[in-house]
């Protein structure tokens, strides 16, 4: 029986500078990365993908920059999502994109951390994000968001659809609120205008459930981020559970994991809580984890326009099934029988139940009563999870051809097992060659950013966390400074969360202990403008306000400090070191053991000074404010 609710596909959300790595690595590797994540019948064959719109504020893992740092200022080519989207349009041109905010830059609120008080304005920005897609990158968005997980504003919404449909892009549906079902169901229902330009209702970690408002809206109901989860087996369960049950108890019909692919230092929040694992742009190395094909079992065997069968999907020994099909006579049944402990999402909480072996025996009906043979597909774990075809009791890379009697079927289902059975036989396994070994970030690491036409804006395994670091060329500067990079946002975002005060950008190795840093600095803010360097650096993400490490600074006013906190509260020393803005200097910060000693154009500044934590941690450098500031002639010799 038809329920006439259309599958959007399941999808991966790649906000949070959570691919901030991927863009680094070298071919083939990044091409075999990119073909688990999107190509059709291969690994994952994603049905959705979901892009941050940068906004030059930190956003879980890291800040990705928006096409707008200022109001007369627009380059649709900064960050690496076009790059992302494109990549995988390339591979499956029926994928599904998705945008939304999660920051936006400052000038839009006007001095206010707040992005309705102008809602023309946001609405003009969104758009125009959406139209450069189009213009400068061929890219059709599908769907656009409101604002991550925070407040929405009806008066908003109904301008964004107003000022879309203006702009000719009708076909660009909304979703909101990606936060919870309520308050926006409940408004929907007493506002029948919100409730007539919003397509989507899109709820966080909704644990399964949803509530009765979201359905009596008659809306498509979306699990729009959910997941979230260390990508191992524990993980892959997560991932199982919630794919089926998301339908099965609460009518979700999408349901969309963060992140993409663990594609950041994995020390950052959240870390490895991607599909699959990358994290190693120096070495090539990457991981194929268990989601990918926990992925493949519902995303190789369904398409996006396939419709949910109505049945109740609880089995009688624990776990569940979901049935769909394309309307033109083919099935998929994929069956998961979690047990709890095997299938802790990081959230909600999740309450009791058991899970036991069973046998299954399932009626197929109507149209499906003719059908005589179903292919198999099982995900199941003995120590490690394995994804294949079932061949009795084996697993076989060639179809099986299951047996339907007079449509019905038996199976014996064991305890964490994930079961897809499709009339389609398109689904495969492919593995490319293994990868090279794990690598350490590289103890001697060096970049002048001499490059004139760079592909990204941002330089290699730079992390931005709070501002942006972006390529920049001097094109008044005559001598070895032509090339740099730059630190470009000058007034506060309207944020996410609580971005530090202070600009940084962290590199290289969490576990490195002894290190040399040496930058070459320019400050351009006269007065209280500042750079600093560091080491040891322990924090990003959305803790980035408690950064601590060891931070050499100096001033546009001519003295230097060294603290023990980005946040420059802990002073360790401080003096006069003659520094004047517009002129660039060489720092040089030296930590061994349990002291520090810098150097300031090759010469001794300060020396001797005691470190007592952190022990260990990244190299960064950064600005004291939301300011102009230029880098060059990076280089940190570790150990």
């Amino acid at each position: 029986k038809f329920p006439g609710k259309d599958l959007c596909g399941q999808g991966l959300c790649g906000p949070g500078a959570t691919s901030r790595l991927l863009v680094n690595y070298q071919e083939p590797y990044r091409s075999q990365i990119l073909d688990y994540l999107f190509k059709p019948n291969f690994g994952a064959s994603l049905h959705i993908l979901k892009v941050e719109i940068g906004g030059d504020a930190q956003s879980t893992d890291g800040t990705e920059p928006s096409h707008m740092h200022y109001e007369n200022d627009e380059n649709y080519f900064r960050g690496y999502e076009w790059w992302l989207m494109k990549e995988a349009k390339k591979r499956n041109p029926e994928i599904k994109l998705i945008g939304l905010p999660w920051a936006f830059p400052g000038w839009i609120g006007k001095g206010e951390n707040w992005p309705y008080d102008y809602p023309d304005i946001t609405a003009y920005y969104i758009v125009s994000w959406i139209l450069g897609a189009k213009q400068y990158h061929d890219l059709d968005i599908d769907y656009i968001g409101i604002w991550n997980e925070r407040a929405f504003n009806s008066k908003y919404i109904k301008l964004l659809r107003y000022t879309l449909d203006k702009h000719g892009l009708e076909q660009v549906r909304i979703i909101a609120s990606d936060r919870l079902w309520e308050p926006i169901s409940f408004v929907m229902m007493i506002d029948s205008e919100l409730h007539g330009v919003v397509d989507v209702i899109g709820a966080h970690y909704p644990g399964t459930k949803t509530v009765q408002n979201a359905i009596l809206t008659g809306k498509k109901l979306w699990s729009s981020e959910d997941y979230s989860t260390f990508n191992d087996d524990v993980g892959a369960g997560c991932w199982a559970r919630i794919l089926n049950q998301n339908y099965v108890n609460g009518n979700m019909t999408s349901t969309i994991a963060w992140n993409l692919v663990a594609s950041y230092y994995e020390e950052l929040p959240f870390g490895r809580c991607g599909l699959m694992t990358a994290q190693e742009p120096w070495s090539g190395h990457y991981k194929v984890e268990s989601p990918i094909w926990i992925t493949a079992h519902t995303t190789q065997f369904t398409q996006p326009g396939w419709s949910y069968l109505q049945v109740d999907g609880h089995l009688e020994g624990g776990g569940s099934f979901v049935a769909l099909t394309d309307g033109l006579g083919n099935l998929t049944i994929i069956i998961e029988t979690m047990s709890h402990n095997h299938s802790k999402c990081i959230r909600p909480p999740l309450p009791n139940f058991n899970v036991i072996p069973q046998r299954a025996t399932f009626y197929l009906r109507g149209s499906f009563y003719m059908v005589e043979t179903l292919q198999v597909w099982i995900f199941f774990t003995s120590g490690t999870w394995v994804f294949c075809h079932l061949v009795g009791n084996l697993c076989s890379l060639s179809f099986l051809q299951f047996q339907v009697w007079k449509g019905r079927f038996t199976l014996d289902l064991k305890v964490d097992e994930v079961y897809t059975l499709t009339t389609l036989k398109t689904g495969r396994k492919y593995i490319c060659p293994e990868p090279p070994p794990p690598q350490p970030f590289p103890s001697n690491y060096k970049d002048d950013f001499n490059i004139r036409n760079p592909p990204f804006s941002e330089a290699p395994n730079f992390a931005d966390q709070t501002g942006v670091f972006e390529y920049f060329v001097n094109a008044s500067d005559p001598g070895d400074h032509v090339f740099t990079l730059r630190q470009v946002v000058v007034q506060r975002p309207i944020t996410w969360v609580s971005d530090a005060d202070q600009t940084i950008s962290v590199i290289g190795n969490f576990k490195w202990v002894n290190m040399t840093v040496t930058c070459d600095i320019y400050i351009e803010k006269p007065r209280d403008g500042g750079v600093f360097i560091a080491g040891r650096v322990d924090n990003g993400g959305i803790y980035v306000r408690r950064t601590k490490g060891v931070f050499f600074w100096v001033f546009a006013d001519g003295t230097y400090r060294v603290t023990g906190d980005l946040a420059g509260e802990e002073i360790l020393m401080k003096g006069l070191a003659g520094v004047r803005d517009n002129a660039w200097h060489t720092l040089t910060l030296n930590i061994q053991g349990n002291s520090a000693s810098g150097l300031l154009n090759g010469y001794p500044l300060w020396e001797n000074v005691t470190i007592s934590k952190p022990q260990n941690g990244w190299a960064a450098l950064g600005t004291r404010s939301f300011e102009l500031a230029q880098f060059d002639n990076f280089q940190v010799e570790a150990c």
